[in-house]
C-alpha cells in the first residue's frame, strides 16, 4: 500500500501535535488525553481503511463483445463482499476507453457475504476495439482520511463495427452473361456448378460426398465445384490521409440518447466514418445477393481481402473496417494501378472516396481499359469542411458513363445508396 499524506491527514496530525505541545508546555492532563484521542482516531481510521477493500471482488458481464456504431452497449457489474466485515461504502468506476462511458456507481451499507449489482448502458459513438476495463473500486474510512483503491484488469475487449444500413438496391454489373462473365475456376465453396469428382481428403465435408460414384468405385468420392458465372465485387476504399476531413463532434451522452434506442442514429461528421459505413453496407448488400465481395484499402492497417461469399466473409470485412484508419499515403490512382492487374476481367470495382481530384477520372478510365467495370461513390468533402470540386468530378465521370453516387454530410445513407 502506497502511503501519501493528504490534506485531511495533515490536519489531524497538526491537532495531535498541538495537543502534545500543550501538554508539554502546561503539563495539563487534558492535553495529553486529547492527544491520545487524536492518536487513536488517526490509527483507527488507518486500520479501518486498510481492511476496507479486503475480500472485495467484482465481475462484469457484457451481453455481447461485438456491437455496431450507434447501438446501446449493455454491461452488468456484480460487486461481492466475501469477507465477514460489513462495508460502509464502495465506489465502482469503469476506466475503459469507450467514448461517452458513464458507468460509475456508489454502494453503501454492504453487509457480510453480500453482493450488489447494476447495469450500465453506453451508446457507442466510435469504431474500434476497446478493452472492458480496468475496473477500479474505491473505499476508505468513514472520514476520508485514507482513501483506498483496487484495480481489476480487463479480461475482454469490445469490437465496435461501422454502422451498417439496409441497402435496397445498388448498381449491378452488366456482362456478356447474366450477372457477369463466365468464369471457369475451381473453388472450395459449394456452388450450383458441379465440375466433377475426386477422391475424399481429410477435412472434406460429408455433404460433398457423391454417393453414386462412391458405390461405383468402392471408395469415398467428393464433388468439386466451379465458381458461379458472376463477376466479383471489389470495394476499393480510399485511405489517403490528406483527402479526408472531419468536423468537431461529441459522443453520445445523456439519458435521452440511451432511452431513444429506436431513433435514427447519425454518423459522426467524418469522411472516414462515412467511408467505412458505406463500404460495410455495400459489402452486406452484395453478400446477401450471393455475390463474392473483396475489400482493398491502403490505410492502417493495410487491408486486402480476396473475394468470398457468405456470413464469414461479412464478418471479416466488418472486423477489418472496425480497425481501419484513413492514415495512408498512397493516392487512389496509385492503389488502382497497383491492384488492377490482379483483378479478373469483368469484375465490378466500387471506388469509395472523398477526394475531389481529377485522379478519380483517370482511375476509372484505367479500370475500364483493363476490362473492369468501375462504380464511384463520392463523399462530398466540402460538406465536411474540406475542399470543393466534387461536382466537376461527378460531371466528368458521367460523361464517361461511369455510375456515380454522391453522399453529403447528414444524408441518410440508406436512401442515398438505395436510390442510386
Amino acid at each position: 500500500m502506497k502511503f501519501r499524506i493528504t490534506t485531511e491527514q495533515r490536519i489531524v496530525l497538526a491537532l495531535l501535535g498541538l495537543c502534545l505541545l500543550g501538554g508539554v508546555i502546561t503539563g495539563g492532563q487534558l492535553y495529553y488525553r486529547m492527544s491520545y484521542v487524536w492518536m487513536l482516531f488517526f490509527v483507527g481510521n488507518w486500520v479501518w481503511s486498510f481492511y476496507s477493500l479486503h475480500g472485495i471482488g467484482i465481475h462484469r458481464k457484457a451481453r455481447t463483445v461485438r456491437a455496431q456504431l450507434g447501438q446501446v452497449f449493455e454491461e452488468r457489474f456484480e460487486l461481492h463482499n466475501q469477507s465477514l466485515l460489513p462495508r460502509m461504502w464502495l465506489e465502482v468506476r469503469d476506466e475503459s476507453t469507450i467514448p461517452g462511458l458513464r458507468t460509475s456507481q456508489v454502494f453503501s451499507q454492504i453487509g457480510s457475504r453480500e453482493g450488489r449489482s447494476y447495469v450500465a448502458h453506453t451508446r457507442l459513438g466510435r469504431r474500434g476495439v476497446f478493452p472492458l476495463g480496468p475496473t477500479v473500486v474505491y473505499s476508505g474510512d468513514l472520514f476520508g482520511l485514507f482513501p483506498q483503491k483496487r484495480s481489476f484488469e480487463a479480461h475482454d475487449t469490445l469490437l465496435v463495427y461501422p454502422m451498417v444500413v439496409e441497402v435496397k438496391a445498388f448498381s449491378n454489373p452488366v456482362g456478356p452473361l447474366p450477372g457477369g462473365d463466365s468464369l471457369r475456376r475451381r473453388t472450395h465453396q459449394v456452388t450450383p456448378n458441379a465440375a466433377g469428382v475426386r477422391d475424399y481428403a481429410p477435412g472434406d465435408s460429408f455433404n460433398r460426398i457423391h454417393w453414386l460414384s462412391t458405390a461405383r468405385r468402392n471408395r469415398l468420392m467428393v464433388k468439386e465445384f466451379e465458381l458461379d458465372p458472376q463477376s466479383d465485387i471489389w470495394i476499393l476504399l480510399d485511405a489517403e490521409r490528406v483527402v479526408h476531413a472531419s468536423l468537431p463532434w461529441t459522443t453520445y451522452s445523456g439519458i435521452g440518447d440511451l432511452l431513444e434506442r429506436s431513433r435514427k442514429v447519425k454518423l459522426p461528421p467524418s469522411t472516414e466514418e462515412y467511408a467505412a459505413s458505406i463500404a460495410a453496407s455495400l459489402a452486406r448488400y452484395y453478400l446477401r445477393n450471393k455475390r463474392a465481395v473483396g475489400l482493398i484499402s491502403y490505410g492502417e492497417p493495410r487491408t486486402m481481402l480476396p473475394p468470398d461469399r457468405g456470413g464469414r466473409q461479412l464478418m471479416k470485412i466488418l472486423e477489418s473496417l472496425a480497425l481501419w484508419k484513413a492514415n495512408g499515403r498512397l493516392q487512389l490512382l496509385g492503389m488502382v494501378e497497383s491492384q488492377a492487374s490482379q483483378l479478373p476481367r469483368g469484375s465490378m470495382v466500387i471506388l469509395v472516396t472523398p477526394s475531389p481530384r481529377d485522379e478519380i477520372v483517370l482511375a476509372t478510365d484505367y479500370l475500364t481499359r483493363r476490362g473492369l467495370r468501375p462504380v464511384v461513390v463520392l463523399i462530398k468533402l466540402v460538406t465536411f469542411g474540406g475542399a470543393s470540386g466534387m461536382d466537376t468530378v461527378a460531371k466528368r465521370l458521367k460523361v464517361l458513363r461511369v455510375p456515380v453516387c454522391q453522399v453529403a454530410k447528414g444524408d441518410d445513407l440508406q436512401v442515398a445508396l438505395s436510390s442510386f
